[in-house]
């Protein structure tokens, strides 16, 4: 058994969904591990990781606009107004997403179904460098 540890950095240019399949299958497909686990961890507060749909636009457009109306940006909602008014807004939705996924390797592809993507949920209004950790253990 061998495991792998690498740091995907993402640029993202906006707030909303950006797909990450392609980066992450391209490193997967130099680490020679045919079966194992892949897990994806995103190391901030205000930026989450979901698997979705990845073949309808309408889909990440409908995601982006349901999280900003169950959690609008509103200075007189929140007490934490430190890193301005998009933070706050920006930690819970983190909370209501995840961190982190765990993705199946089978023949040393990433086991997603025929319309998923891997994507990383930006939750700032302005551009952020985001780290993104992969963990590959397998053989």
């Amino acid at each position: 058994m061998r495991q792998v540890l690498h740091a995907l950095r993402i640029q993202t240019k906006r707030k909303g969904l950006a797909e990450i399949t392609a980066q992450v299958s391209a490193w997967l497909e130099g680490q020679r591990i045919e079966t194992g686990l892949l897990t994806i961890f995103c190391r901030h507060t205000s930026a989450s990781l979901l698997i979705q749909e990845n073949a309808d636009p309408d889909v990440r457009t409908d995601l982006e606009t349901f999280f900003e109306t169950i959690v609008p940006e509103d200075s007189k909602r929140y007490i934490h107004q430190m890193e301005g008014p998009d933070d706050m807004p920006a930690h819970i939705k983190t909370a209501l997403s995840q961190t982190q996924l765990v993705i199946p390797v089978v023949s040393g592809r990433l086991a997603l179904g025929t319309w998923q993507g891997i994507y990383l949920f930006e939750h700032r209004r302005t551009p952020h460098r985001r780290e993104i950790i992969l963990h590959l253990l397998g053989e």
